[in-house]
């Protein structure tokens, strides 16, 4: 393969592993403030559950990904290297500066602005972006919602039960914890497989848009892998990291993360896991007592969906432009 796919590669896998550095806060924190499981056992289901999830609900994500945003045909090498140097730049600004933002929007608003710069915004198919931004903004709302009426609906269930149930939803978290560290290797992990797809798409190694399983196993492993450096971050310092819930609600926003996350992969909806988890959190929360939920989080979201994607396409439409200054007077060539 040429130097550049490598790169394309090397950078998709890079991405992956931010991802997954960067959610795992989000991830194993409810199972270990709950007091379910110890952080090294929650941090182990976690994993291997990620390192399984691109495998379990196929490629509907990556589909989504590849060819929704605009035509695999119209897209090279070079707008798909762009795009990826802009979404490792934001986020690894936002997480110096503690920006709130999101890998996933990151990555579509590296997409459309390089796109936009090296083809043409006439390239981007709108109905795929719309739904893409439907599935962004709406998953965070719907896990909120689902949160609200989970943990209603449990409550209406056992309000005969004595504090024993407590046992009950501590071990029942390692079945959640599963589901939810599937969800959020399915999505997440499809993102880094749909881009690597189009660039052998685009580099002339495949003929279709089909997701190969080399490709499936690399993407996974960079997400758990970067999930497992997180993670043993927390576990080492964790501080405040860890949100202080009791049993009943991890269990429920595990549980409703989980759903929207899954129903969203299966769809082929791009997500943000860690919005989805944390307006789980807020929702869980809210139904047993406003003043229980961070409200500021609420914020953080807000304003990351106001900046990510159009500051991540003014990055890549920037990018771009220094590329082919690079070519133009000093002779760079990238296909």
């Amino acid at each position: 393969m040429p130097p550049i796919i490598l790169a394309i590669i090397g950078l998709s896998l890079l991405f992956g592993f931010l991802n997954g550095m960067h959610d795992s806060r989000n991830v194993v924190s409810t199972m270990v403030s709950s007091r379910a499981y110890s952080p090294r056992v929650a941090l182990g289901v976690t994993i291997l559950a990620e390192l399984s999830g691109p495998f379990v609900f196929g490629s509907a994500v990556a589909n989504t990904i590849g060819r929704g945003i605009a035509d695999p045909g119209a897209i090279s090498l070079r707008v798909i290297l762009v795009a990826l140097v802009s979404a490792v730049i934001w986020n690894l600004f936002t997480w110096k500066l503690k920006i709130p933002s999101s890998s996933s929007h990151a990555l579509i608003g590296g997409i459309v602005g390089a796109v936009s710069a090296g083809v043409g915004a006439q390239a981007i198919q709108m109905g795929g972006l719309l739904k893409i931004l439907i599935s962004l903004f709406a998953s965070p709302i719907i896990g909120f919602v689902f949160g609200f009426i989970a943990l209603k609906i449990i409550f209406a269930l056992c309000v005969d039960s004595t504090p024993r149930i407590n046992r009950f939803f501590k071990k029942s978290q390692i079945v959640t914890a599963l589901a939810l560290g599937l969800s959020h290797g399915s999505n997440d992990g499809q993102k880094t497989m749909g881009i690597i797809t189009l660039a052998l798409v685009a580099g002339g190694y495949l003929k279709s848009f089909e997701v190969q399983l080399w490709v499936v196993a690399i993407c996974a492993g960079a997400l758990a892998f970067g999930t497992a450096v997180g993670g043993w971050l927390l576990i080492r310092k964790p501080g405040g990291s860890f949100y202080k819930i009791r049993p009943v609600d991890g269990f429920s926003t595990q549980l409703t993360s989980a759903i929207t996350v899954i129903g969203a992969s299966l769809i082929g909806g791009p997500v943000s896991a860690t919005q989805v988890i944390n307006t789980a959190i807020m929702g869980v929360g809210a139904a047993e007592r406003a003043n229980k939920v961070r409200w500021g989080t609420a914020k953080d979201i807000i304003l990351a969906w106001i900046l990510t994607i159009p500051a991540t396409a003014l990055v890549a439409a920037g990018v771009y432009r220094l590329m082919v200054y690079g070519i133009v007077h000093y002779g760079f060539h990238i296909p």
